[in-house]
């Protein structure tokens, strides 16, 4: 019996195909560079083959060269490419010609100013050379309070630079939260700036630094940034001080230290939402390959692109920005909000006047501009974009035709699901793959990705965990404060021992694209049957009156199960029966029946983590009964005064159920 496929939303063009980097690699490496699906299962079946295929492809400039590809393949702890010695940083700042723009620095104001490569690598020589002076060796840590702006890239660099180990997060961090991560490094500098902007708003975060100095008490040292003009005080600091322009206008010779292959390059931060956050530990060589791949290989970017993807310092994305560089294009830094209520367009804008090729954002951005009736391409020459990507949860299908038209119908819309603990993706698109709306492409390459049900056996056209059954370079080499490895291996090998398990639900469709369902851990159960959280946001999100909605799934003590929906709705419209009905029609359609809930609340705001994920299960556990502090740490919320309307909610369904 023949299986039919659903026809495509999106082909690519058969000479554009050809053209692109991963058809050339395909074709390097022997194999048909039309045939994605054959390229893939090439590279999960031989590990070594791939990535060493890889390594060559692009140059790996390597100061001692590698024994072995992979010595040992277990999960965790595969040891790849032994014995190599290398530099991140000297990878992203070898492609730049000295006249090459390497950073375009934007804001919400859409000024900007350019970096070339020749500045690029004068300013990281400069602070990499200030860093040393300041006691910066091989394995001490640097951290950054910094907004998006150049000054963060040249801080890693620099740091990488000298085979020391960065992590930095955003300023609307306050002081306390960003010391619940940089303490636990025990770092030597702090990177701090003066503040940043958004939304028209100038936030003042110079005391904020002074308190978060206060909190590491191994600094040795703190360079401060005059980022957004506001005159550093003359006070006692914590350690001692120096500005960036000094730090950074020296006149040295750039060095960069060779490291193993797994020697620290950075360390980013779970989203902390219960206790403190994990710090993430990966390394030189692991994100070196698993960064050139996805961005050459996947996006297609190299010498002549240019790639803004809206991001703040503390997500994942932000890695990806600075890695842009390694591909010898431009990338792109923004500070300020993604939709300013006086220039709500303003990256769209921005992306014509720099001929932006990759253009990268969330799925809540592009409904949010279709919401608001924001025609993007009618006011702007987009047609320099080659690829949209999408990324921090599945982007709904009813959202495709909204790009088609109004943003670039001849791009890739890349729907990409992957996460902080890679620092990649798991699966996505490329220039040879085509794209089913509401579904991610394939797998990426390297990606031996599967989904597996309950009792660890592999599913297709089902809904199962998303897992992956190989090992890939850019895994955690190990989480910090971890000695032992016991955390690191409770969350990832603990439901399936020697396989990954992400925490996502997805379905691996028989035409070779991956849908995601949403996180596992928050999975409806209705009457025993699994639900995914997204297939109900996918849809109520669609509904022009809603801005956005939080489904929970909540067992109660009786054996009960409540399955409300809060929705925060469009200006001017009203959560009356109308309204009620309608959104219950819409799910009952487009999802099913059992995905309609049993209530539907109005709320203000949905609560999220800092990198802009939902707080379901905090916020089932509030509805529950569990206290806020034993539950979320809400420092790390973008909108904790909304918390206590879910405790107030619980107590409420609490004393109804249970009267005095």
């Amino acid at each position: 019996m023949t299986t039919s496929h659903p026809e495509p939303f999106f082909t690519p063009d058969t000479e554009v195909a050809a053209g692109s980097r991963i058809a050339d690699f395909a074709r390097g490496v022997g194999m048909d560079g039309s045939d994605y699906a054959a390229l893939h299962r090439w590279s999960v079946t031989d590990l070594a083959g791939f990535w060493g295929a890889v390594w060559e492809y692009f140059g790996i400039d390597a100061d001692t060269p590698y024994e072995e590809v992979l010595a040992e393949e277990i999960m965790p702890g595969a040891r790849w490419f032994t014995g190599a010695t290398l530099n991140y940083a000297h990878h992203a700042l070898r492609n730049l010609a000295d006249d090459d723009v390497a950073i375009i620095a934007l804001d919400e104001t859409g000024s900007g100013y350019q970096v070339t490569g020749k500045q690029l690598r004068y300013q990281v020589a400069s602070v990499a050379a200030t860093l040393r002076d300041l006691g910066v060796g091989t394995g001490d840590r640097v951290v950054g309070y910094l907004p998006n702006t150049p000054h963060a890239i040249v801080a890693f660099l620099a740091t990488a630079s000298l085979g020391a180990v960065w992590s930095v997060c955003g300023q609307d961090y306050a002081p306390t939260a960003a010391a619940n991560r940089f303490a636990q490094l025990e770092p030597t500098v702090l990177i701090a700036a003066d503040g940043y902007l958004f939304n028209g708003t100038t936030h003042d975060r110079r005391d904020a630094a002074l308190e978060l100095a206060g909190r590491l008490p191994t600094l040795k040292a703190t360079l401060l940034v005059d980022h957004v003009g506001l005159s550093w005080p003359a006070r006692n600091y914590p350690s001692p001080v120096f500005s960036w322009e000094d730090a950074s206008t020296r006149t040295e010779q750039l060095t960069c230290t060779a490291v193993p292959f797994d020697h620290p390059l950075w360390v980013v931060f779970s989203s902390g939402t219960t206790g403190l956050p994990k710090g993430i530990v990966h390394g030189h060589g692991g994100v070196l390959l698993e960064h050139l791949k996805t961005l050459e290989l996947h996006s297609d970017l190299g010498p002549g692109d240019r790639l803004l993807w809206y991001t703040t310092t503390h997500w994942m994305m932000w890695n990806l920005v600075a890695s842009t560089l390694l591909t010898g294009a431009t990338t792109c830094t923004y500070d300020g909000s993604p939709a300013p209520l006086a220039r709500p367009d303003v990256l769209w804008e921005l992306a014509a006047r720099h001929r932006v090729t990759v253009f990268g954002t969330s799925p809540q951005f592009l409904l949010g501009m279709a919401k608001f009736g924001i025609d993007p391409a009618a006011a702007h020459d987009l047609s320099s974009i080659r690829v949209v990507g999408c990324t921090g949860s599945a982007l709904p299908a009813s959202a495709y035709p909204w790009v088609r038209d109004h943003v670039a119908g001849h791009a890739l819309l890349a729907s990409i699901s992957g996460g902080t603990d890679i620092v990649s993706g798991f699966a996505g698109s490329a220039p040879n793959t085509p794209v089913w709306a509401g579904e991610l492409s394939a797998p990426h390459l390297g990606v031996a990705l599967a989904a597996h049900d309950p009792e660890g056996f592999p599913v297709r056209d089902e809904v199962g965990e998303l897992v992956v059954t190989r090992p890939m370079p850019s895994m955690p080499l190990y989480f910090w404060n971890d000695p032992d490895g016991t955390r690191y291996r409770e969350a990832y090998f603990s439901a399936y021992p020697g396989v990954w398990r992400h925490g996502d639900w997805i379905t691996l469709t028989s035409h070779g694209s991956v849908v995601v369902h949403g996180r596992s851990d928050s999975t409806l159960n209705r009457h025993g049957v699994r639900l995914g959280s997204a297939d109900i946001h996918d849809v109520v999100e669609q509904l022009p009156a809603i801005t956005e909605a939080l489904v929970i799934g909540a067992e109660e003590p009786d054996g009960g199960y409540w399955m409300p929906l809060f929705v925060v709705l469009s200006a001017g419209a009203r959560l009356d029966d109308a309204l009620r009905d309608r959104i219950r029609d819409a799910i009952r359609t487009d999802a099913s029946p059992r995905h309609v809930p049993d209530e539907i609340l109005e709320v203000p705001a949905i609560p999220h983590t800092r990198t802009g994920k939902k707080l379901e299960i905090p916020i089932k556990r509030l509805l529950q009964g569990h206290a806020v502090e034993q539950v979320v740490n809400p420092d790390t919320v973008d909108a904790p005064a909304q918390l206590d309307y879910f405790v107030r909610l619980g107590a409420e369904r609490r004393s109804r159920r249970n009267p005095a």
